[in-house]
């Protein structure tokens, strides 16, 4: 495994040196426009790997994308690798239809260090609530981005991940959530918990099992795959792409939905996503909510 071909793969060009913010938000903001959030192999009857080799492979030599647990693993090396002081976290994903954080410590991301001062990464989450800079780890405070306001807060001992929304312009104009399939909050988003405790691999190994097999996991009632772009984000759930251009009018979000076909799916895979698939793909967009 070699820095080198990561770069090539993500196309940084720029310096690895020296080890500060602007370095790691550099190499952070290559990466989410290069690398696809997918989990497409469920999809394709292949079953996901989880190692940093397997991960490496899939990812920089197989140019495939990944979903949290692979695109943090790569990127945590990534930056250790150059010399960032680097510690894994987890975090339980909320989940709105149920009001509440999943039990399952189901997300992985990771702390970086520079000159004391701590901050939090995620290259893993795809569509609106994807980082595009390391978040600072201090409580309460707003950080503006271009997806919009991040905010951390923490309360004994648990740290919570938000996002405040703005509101949307365009043929899709309605709060629906792309992956829960029912209305979102307009105001305040949530979107994980977590603590500062170091986490290792091995203790993703289950949840990397069950959200791939079990019958009512997203990843299995889904295929997605995810691409952060130069003023928006791209995504495909199923057969429909979505496109989302922040901060398009009048502090709003344009936001375009359009339904393809089989062939426009693969179509759409290779153009848009850079993702050429070896074994057949079905896609799939089946509700989480539960019918009675």
């Amino acid at each position: 495994m070699k820095l080198k071909e990561y770069f090539a793969r993500i196309s940084y060009k720029g310096p690895q040196m020296p080890l500060d913010l602007k370095t790691l938000t550099a190499v952070l903001q290559h990466h989410i426009r290069s690398v696809p959030f997918e989990n497409l192999s469920i999809h394709c009857g292949e079953t996901i790997e989880f190692g940093l080799e397997a991960v490496y492979n899939k990812i920089v030599k197989n140019h495939r994308g990944g979903w949290c647990l692979e695109n943090n693993l790569l990127l945590s090396w990534v930056f250790q690798t150059m010399g960032y002081e680097v510690t894994l976290l987890g975090s339980h994903v909320y989940i709105p239809q149920e009001n509440k954080y999943d039990e399952a410590m189901n997300h992985l991301l990771f702390k970086v260090v520079i000159d004391g001062k701590a901050y939090i990464i995620d290259g893993g989450f795809g569509i609106a609530f994807q980082m595009w800079e390391p978040m600072e780890l201090v409580s309460g405070k707003d950080q503006p981005q271009k997806p919009g306001i991040f905010r951390l807060t923490e309360e004994n001992g648990v740290w919570h991940f938000d996002k405040i929304k703005r509101k949307v312009y365009g043929s899709s104009a309605d709060n629906s959530s792309l992956y829960f399939d029912g209305p979102e909050d307009l105001t305040c988003k949530k979107v994980f918990a977590f603590t500062l405790k170091p986490r290792s691999i091995e203790e993703f190994r289950e949840q990397n099992t069950i959200l791939q097999t079990a019958p009512d996991s997203l990843f299995v009632k889904k295929s997605i795959c995810s691409l952060q772009t130069a003023n928006g984000f791209q995504v495909l759930i199923g057969w429909t792409l979505t496109e989302t251009k922040y901060d398009y009018k009048d502090n709003m979000d344009m936001i375009e939905r359009t339904t393809l076909s089989d062939k426009e799916v693969e179509k759409a895979l290779k153009e848009r996503f850079n993702i050429r698939l070896k074994k057949k793909f079905v896609p799939i967009n089946e509700s989480l909510v539960a019918t009675s």
